[in-house]
């Protein structure tokens, strides 16, 4: 699933050629994606001059004067900026011809993206009224994360995942930045100290922006605007190497499921 790094590279990508433009057409070829595509979404886009391009959480947030589009890239999902005579593939379900001749396409192939539109204040949207704080924003700090794990019993990883206490720390991310901060995946979150979580979010921050910077991780077919993948897997420290040697101090890695997720660490560099 394309996380934070994934979707802000997109974001990043997208966001020059589609600021300033005006909407000409919306090509709607399959409607059914994990919410249905509003049928009058041609119409509410209609001439439209793209004001903002933001990024809140996985979502990417495309701003007019008359309402915000508000984009979840689901699964497998992928923006591309394309010509708009470029033949679409099988799962190429929706296209935004610009009037600089510009096409954003929308790909899917398992539909459980979404292209969901508002006129309201989009903080206020269901979709993100609970999220938590940025992770590379100034409200994210050792203090708050370390008031809102006090008495929680939950796996320290587990937390740091969950989007109501901070948004973007997938499970790719949450397994490097607990490595990096030196901290056992499995430790309940309410049993770890201040100072510990001012290594965490330094970490958190550290492992995003350089995943940011190198184009996000591809595992299975993420892909960025231009259809290049991110090279952030390249450099992944303690995710998926079960069995592997530890690069740090040569101890075996271990794995297991929390909350349903792979988890990777060190028993001799994490406690």
């Amino acid at each position: 699933m394309p996380e934070l790094p994934e979707v802000e590279t997109t974001r990043r990508g997208i966001s020059p050629h589609l600021t300033g433009q005006t909407v000409q057409a919306i090509v709607v070829r399959q409607p059914r994606l994990r919410w249905p595509v509003p049928p009058d979404l041609p119409e509410k886009l209609d001439r439209q001059t793209i004001r903002t391009v933001e990024r809140r959480g996985k979502y990417i947030l495309i701003g007019t004067n008359r309402g915000t589009l508000i984009v979840h890239l689901g699964m497998s999902g992928s923006l591309r900026i394309l010509a708009p005579d470029s033949p679409p593939r099988k799962h190429d379900h929706l296209d935004f011809i610009l009037a600089n001749g510009t096409c954003l396409r929308f790909h899917d192939p398992r539909r459980f993206g979404c292209v969901v539109w508002t006129e309201d204040d989009p903080s206020t949207h269901p979709l993100l009224a609970e999220l938590g704080p940025e992770p590379l924003g100034e409200c994210f700090d050792a203090p708050y994360l370390h008031g809102k794990a006090r008495g929680r019993s939950v796996s320290v990883k587990s937390f740091i995942m969950d989007s109501r206490i901070v948004v973007g720390v997938g499970n790719i991310y949450a397994n490097e930045a607990l490595f990096r901060a030196g901290i056992d995946p499995r430790r309940p979150a309410g049993r770890i100290a201040l100072p510990r979580y001012e290594k965490l979010v330094v970490s958190i921050r550290e492992v995003l922006s350089e995943a940011i910077e190198q184009g996000g991780t591809t595992l299975r077919d993420f892909v960025n605007e231009t259809g290049s993948p991110g090279y952030f897997q390249q450099t992944l420290q303690i995710y998926g190497r079960t069995g592997e040697l530890c690069r740090r101090c040569g101890e075996l890695i271990r794995t297991q499921r929390l909350g349903q997720r792979s988890t990777y660490w060190c028993p001799n560099c994490q406690h």
